[in-house]
């Protein structure tokens, strides 16, 4: 979607708060002893109460209002019975639609008491998120984005999950661009439009290169197994640079 008007704007603005504040308030709520499906539950009302629906059950069937993704696991995790313990490792990946606009977030967490490695890759991951971001000004390569990310997990000897890439999103939850990398990608040839609405969502990990298919037709787990780490903005791109949507604030 690119944005033509400020009804446009407004209403991303609003279903983007909408994701975030749902993000941020169930990671607060998150807690030993709780399960995914019980986390998952608190979200759909949030969302809910807001007037927004879940994006990946609406869209596609997925079997629960959010997705929730812990440890070995770095993507698409359905919300189920697993019990949440103290160190782990969760993903939280947020997306809604309220009155035909989309919006798409993510961040990961570490469960009280944490653990070193895992704690410095989630704030290395926020930090590649905003390497990326950085990047984002209207007529600027794409492929700028990818760039940036892939030279700072090098220097910080991280590895990228290279198979799950950034989107356009607006008017449906995945469309054009599509298939936007987040590390160094020399095929990417496309040029960063005004107004054009994306997000950007690098995977960062400690030796994961791909993501591969686990116990259920959604969950994804890295090969070769590693801790990853995702964190997601939805942003329209402007001439000063990217308007981050997907802010609690």
């Amino acid at each position: 979607m690119v944005v033509s008007n400020d009804t446009e704007l407004q209403a991303l603005k609003e279903i983007g708060r909408i994701c975030a504040v749902t993000l941020n308030r169930m990671a607060a709520a998150m807690e030993p002893g709780m399960t995914t499906r019980e986390l998952d539950q608190i979200g759909r009302k949030l969302l809910e109460d807001a007037g927004a629906q879940s994006a990946p059950e609406t869209c596609y069937q997925f079997p629960g209002a959010t997705c929730i993704s812990v440890n070995e696991e770095v993507a698409h995790g359905i919300p189920g019975e697993r019990v949440l313990q103290p160190g782990d490792l969760v993903n939280i990946d947020v997306s809604a639609v309220k009155d035909g606009y989309f919006s798409d977030t993510g961040a990961s967490f570490v469960i009280p008491p944490a653990r070193g490695k895992a704690d410095k890759l989630c704030r290395d991951g926020k930090r590649a998120l905003w390497v990326g971001l950085n990047q984002v000004k209207t007529g600027r390569p794409y492929a700028k984005i990818g760039e940036a990310i892939g030279a700072f997990a090098a220097k910080n000897r991280y590895t990228l999950i290279e198979n799950l890439a950034s989107h356009g999103v607006g008017r449906s939850l995945h469309e054009e661009p599509t298939e936007l990398s987040t590390w160094p990608d020399a095929t990417e040839k496309r040029i960063i439009e005004d107004g054009q609405v994306f997000t950007i969502e690098p995977f960062l990990s400690l030796g994961g290169q791909w993501a591969e298919g686990g116990r259920d037709a959604w969950t994804l787990l890295a090969e070769p197994k590693a801790l990853t780490v995702q964190y997601e903005h939805t942003i329209v791109a402007t001439r000063n640079g990217p308007l981050v949507l997907t802010l609690a604030e």
